[in-house]
């Protein structure tokens, strides 16, 4: 497993790292993307029911360390533990944003613009792009890896020396105008399992 994490670690309390903050998506999980060995059955991250294997993965709830970035490894909600991109509406707390960086992961490589929505009604779309989850698959985009697994879980068994990787993505934030939400994509093959907004940097009003 690549990246670091620290458990029991709350949004928002790690010193030092004020210019993150990390979105809370838990209300728009709709598809269950982590599975433990004596649950395989759950798994839905594709049609033949593959899944990450959650005791490869960090503790749900605590702080995962990326290149420069800090996500909130997600907790599993009612209805999964990632966003699978339907067009789905996220609300952001209304600031000032150089970045919005995913968790993420996609069957393919796939690449659909999702829109940004400012305070003042306005909306630009920018591209999200994500790299195939598969195993022994290199990023298709540049990006760098937040996560490698060595196995992968089928509904029926465990694959081992199998890599799914969960990859660090980011979208630019270029308005100086304050960032209200994003739009995802309708786009089914990408699943998001965390978001971080990063702060816009000091003086950054006056690019």
């Amino acid at each position: 497993m690549t990246g670091s994490h620290v458990a029991g670690a709350e949004p928002g309390t790690v010193a030092g790292d004020e210019h993150w903050l990390p979105v809370d998506i838990t209300a728009w999980m709709n598809n269950v993307g982590i599975t433990s060995a004596n649950c395989l059955a759950e798994g839905a991250l594709n049609i033949w029911g593959n899944t990450f294997p959650a005791e490869e993965l960090p503790a749900p709830g605590s702080w995962l360390r990326g290149r420069a970035t800090v996500f909130a490894f997600p907790r599993r909600g009612v209805n999964g533990d990632n966003v699978r991109c339907t067009g789905q509406r996220i609300a952001l707390p209304v600031g000032g944003y150089d970045w919005l960086h995913v968790l993420a992961a996609a069957e393919r490589h796939t690449e659909d613009p999702a829109f940004l929505h400012y305070a003042d009604g306005s909306a630009d779309p920018e591209w999200l792009r994500v790299s195939d989850f598969w195993p022994q698959t290199p990023g298709h985009f540049g990006e760098h890896e937040a996560l490698r697994c060595h196995a992968l879980h089928y509904p029926s068994h465990v694959q081992r020396n199998f890599g799914p990787v969960l990859w660090h993505e980011r979208i630019p934030v270029p308005r100086i105008t304050p960032l209200a939400a994003i739009r995802l994509p309708e786009n089914p093959a990408i699943h998001i399992f965390a978001m971080t907004a990063q702060l816009r940097a000091p003086g950054g009003d006056a690019r």
